[in-house]
């Protein structure tokens, strides 16, 4: 990766007003992923590491690095039942965000946007009703496909609060 690298352009489509539930669900959560691609695009990688403001430590990359796990970690460990380790912090100690010095940022928006294949291949077979079993400290708290989708729509729109702040302070830019 080189200095002038940027992150490239994100197309983003407006869900439609007027689908099925599952179809408003994927159209939903893929507007959020974009958006997040989206306030990053034309960032060097130097800028994508930037900090928010003290004591935040969150930055652009680290966010796109952090979705990529819970993209993961709700799509193919919980709903396919696959373990695997999270590929920036396997102890879950929050690397996904700190780790940046040294993070390539071009490789880590191509991880992020492979993550997101995997997960639309982990739950293309299944039924907005199937109940899947947890995977994390909790095996009691079982959820359906449907609830999976909401908390990840859930979990972009408040990012992404999160990523518009961080860009306006670095060049300004602000909008939807």
């Amino acid at each position: 990766m080189t200095e002038a690298w940027t992150a490239p352009q994100a197309e983003r489509t407006g869900p439609g007003r007027i689908l099925g539930e599952r179809q408003a669900l994927e159209a939903w959560l893929d507007f959020h992923r974009d958006t997040l691609l989206r306030k990053c695009a034309g960032l060097t990688a130097g800028q994508l590491k930037e900090r928010a403001v003290p004591p935040s430590r969150l930055s652009l990359l680290g966010l796109v690095r952090h979705m990529t796990e819970v993209e993961r970690w709700w799509f193919r460990i919980h709903a396919a039942g696959t373990d695997m380790p999270f590929p920036y912090d396997p102890d879950q100690t929050g690397q996904d965000f700190e780790a940046l010095d040294d993070a390539d940022a071009d490789a880590n928006i191509e991880a992020f946007r492979q993550e997101i294949e995997h997960a639309r291949a982990a739950v293309a077979g299944k039924q907005l009703d199937d109940v899947v079993p947890s995977h994390g400290d909790h095996p009691e708290r079982t959820r359906d496909i449907r609830w999976i989708y909401l908390h990840m729509i859930e979990e972009y729109a408040r990012h992404n609060g999160h990523a518009d702040l961080i860009r306006e302070r670095i060049d300004g830019v602000t909008g939807d």
